[in-house]
This record gives structure tokens, C-alpha cells and sequence, in this order.
């Protein structure tokens, strides 16, 4: 089944831990285009909960979340 959605920008944090792929998500957001989406790589444990956290602070819709091994990934429709 395909992803409803297309990826228009994605970034790797996989090495960084928090807050730094948060940071980097919110400079890469404010460079696009509302409705444009997001996807973040990364290998902070925590970025599952910090992500989560963030789109409701922030009012960006989080569209899915992965976890495959020891990366996670989070793909987030700018608001």
C-alpha cells in the first residue's frame, strides 16, 4: 500500500541526539511550504516522544512514525 502523501524534503539526523533532530526539523519546516511534508531520520530513542510533542506544540500534522532497527523515522506535513 502507498504512503497518501509525497516526501518533499528529508533530512538525516541519524548521530544526533536530542534536541537536534527536533532543531533541524524546525529549520527544514520553516523552508517549506504549508502542506509540504517532512521526513526525519533518525537514531535518538527519545525522537519518538520528542517528535510527538513537537507536532502538538507546533500544530504540524505527524503522518506516520518507524522504527526499523535502530533508526526511526518521522514524516510530518507542515502546517
Amino acid at each position: 500500500m502507498q504512503p497518501e502523501f509525497t516526501i518533499n524534503k528529508e533530512i538525516d539526523t541519524r548521530g544526533l541526539n536530542c534536541p537536534l533532530p527536533i532543531l533541524k526539523a524546525k529549520k527544514a519546516l520553516s523552508e517549506m511550504a504549508s502542506g509540504q511534508v517532512l521526513k526525519v531520520v533518525s537514531t535518538d530513542a527519545g525522537s519518538i516522544r520528542d517528535f510527538q510533542a513537537f507536532a502538538k506544540q507546533t500544530g504540524n500534522t505527524l503522518l506516520e512514525q518507524h522504527t526499523q532497527g535502530a533508526e526511526h523515522s518521522h514524516v510530518m506535513r507542515r502546517r
